[in-house]
């Protein structure tokens, strides 16, 4: 087991950090100021470049360790996951079964990781995952970038503007893509255009197709992971896994 003062360096504290900046993350995203919003963008902001140099510095310094190894990608994951969860519950165009299926492929891969380690052998991970990340990154850099743009009363306005949609029978795609023609129309026409419609026009869709495309590659991924890695889930394994060593 390893003691403290291994534990105790640079790269673990990074990542350490970028967990305990998600409430902070969590927190500012709900408020309606767009003084919070970019406070929110540049956490965020940070905290990925924090993912980028931790795993950088350990190996430079030779300071890896199996509790930053563990801990590393589970950071990743809450706050990837973090972000999407609060989307769900400020901002109306993004539905539950998106952060539903992000969630599942990512407790999936997971599981194949505990069966690859409990069967003695390595996960085999495809491009696909690293699509799937910047899908994700890109995603969440998207829709934060749109709430600096727009104020907490033109978020309000969307939402009720989707709660209205569903009310009357449309579904979230139906209404998107009427706001996605929408604000073609508004780019077409030659009348002179406040930027706060713009960006307010541009926020009633692009989130919501972000989110579709970003769930499309995730699902995608995952199922490449299964592909892949078949074998791991075949019934002789997972009974060597599970059933003999219960047994013995």
């Amino acid at each position: 087991m390893e003691d403290w003062k291994t534990i105790a360096n640079i790269p673990n504290l990074l990542t350490v950090l970028r967990v305990l900046a998600l409430p902070f993350f969590i927190f500012a995203l709900f408020q309606k100021e767009i003084s919070f919003q970019i406070f929110a963008f540049i956490l965020f902001a940070l905290a990925s470049i924090t993912d980028l140099v931790d795993g950088y510095l350990a190996r430079k310094w030779n300071q890896q360790t199996e509790f930053g190894k563990f801990l590393d990608p589970l950071a990743d994951k809450f706050l990837v996951i973090g972000c999407f969860v609060t989307f769900l519950f400020i901002h109306e165009p993004i539905e539950v079964w998106m952060v539903v299926l992000i969630i599942a492929r990512d407790m999936l891969i997971t599981f194949l990781r505990y069966i690859a380690v409990r069967s003695g052998t390595s996960l085999r991970t495809t491009m696909m995952g690293k699509v799937k990340t910047a899908f994700q990154m890109g995603a969440i850099l998207i829709i934060l970038v749109i709430f600096m743009l727009i104020s907490g009363k033109r978020r309000a306005m969307i939402n009720d503007m989707y709660l209205l949609g569903r009310t009357a029978g449309l579904s979230t795609f139906e209404i998107a893509c009427a706001n996605a023609h929408g604000f073609a129309d508004m780019i077409s026409s030659e009348e002179e255009k406040e930027s706060s419609e713009v960006f307010t026009s541009i926020a009633s869709f692009v989130p919501y197709f972000g989110m579709l495309f970003t769930t499309i590659i995730t699902v995608i991924s995952g199922l490449r992971y299964i592909f892949t890695n078949y074998k791991l889930l075949s019934f002789s394994n997972l009974r060597r896994v599970f059933y003999d060593r219960i047994k013995s």
